[in-house]
């Protein structure tokens, strides 16, 4: 069997890895036949048609650039959300997929919105804002990690002149999402992250011994007397049969 962590590596890229071949089948089956897809699994707020689109839009892109963009900050987000926090990943990548979906159709503008950008602004934010919620050495390196190869994605969460057909609302309700997320599972410790206490902490002390019998202290004059005596009344040097 292989060893733990290369197990753990292995799950860990293995549904990433899953999502990302999906993501580019569905693409180039799209580019192959020239249907776009997108016009029937795409989200459209507020209309019954676009309710779909919560489950299908994040696999769908415009274009090769589109998809090209989202591919590499998609794979990377779950790769770690999955290896470092195994014990909520499956419900938190559900949960920011799902809830972004359904925020985007009740909360964004008219038309089509299609790509997995929502999501991945959801993942940033989650393992972010994990870091301040629950201060510990790992999730705040992990915190500073995201800020510092993805931080420029928050440009992305406000309407930008000459990016009319970029969804910002998926941006900012996506990372409204990973918040949200992050905060519900904040006191889900991982097993790394629970201090062992030190070994002499676990040794139960030993009972006090003390110099003189306790005794001595608690006894009359006459009990020691007594004790002194071998038991016999004091004056007495014979022990009587009778």
């Amino acid at each position: 069997m292989p060893p733990l962590k290369e197990s753990r590596l292995y799950r860990s890229f293995l549904l990433p890895i899953q999502l990302v071949l999906l993501m580019w089948a569905i693409h180039l089956v799209q580019w192959l036949t020239a249907f776009n897809l997108g016009l029937l699994g795409a989200v459209y707020p507020r209309e019954a048609d676009g309710l779909l689109g919560i489950i299908t839009s994040p696999l769908l892109h415009a274009d090769f650039g589109h998809i090209i963009s989202n591919t590499p900050p998609l794979f990377v987000m779950s790769v770690i959300l999955l290896f470092f926090y195994r014990s909520v990943a499956v419900p938190a990548f559900l949960m920011i997929y799902i809830l972004t979906g359904v925020a985007v159709w009740a909360l964004a503008r008219s038309g089509p919105h299609v790509g997995a950008s929502g999501v991945i602004y959801g993942l940033v934010a989650f393992v972010f804002w994990t870091g301040i919620f629950r201060r510990n050495l790992k999730s705040i390196v992990l915190a500073l990690l995201v800020l510092f190869y993805y931080g420029s994605l928050f440009l992305g969460i406000v309407p930008t002149s000459g990016k009319e057909t970029v969804s910002w609302e998926s941006h900012l309700l996506g990372g409204l999402v990973g918040i949200f997320v992050a905060f519900l599972y904040k006191d889900r410790t991982e097993k790394d992250e629970v201090k062992e206490r030190p070994s002499w902490e676990l040794e139960a002390p030993e009972e006090a011994r003390s110099f003189l019998d306790p005794r001595t202290f608690e006894q009359t004059k006459s009990a020691r007397e007594n004790d002194h005596n071998g038991g016999n009344t004091p004056g007495r040097w014979y022990q009587s049969n009778t």
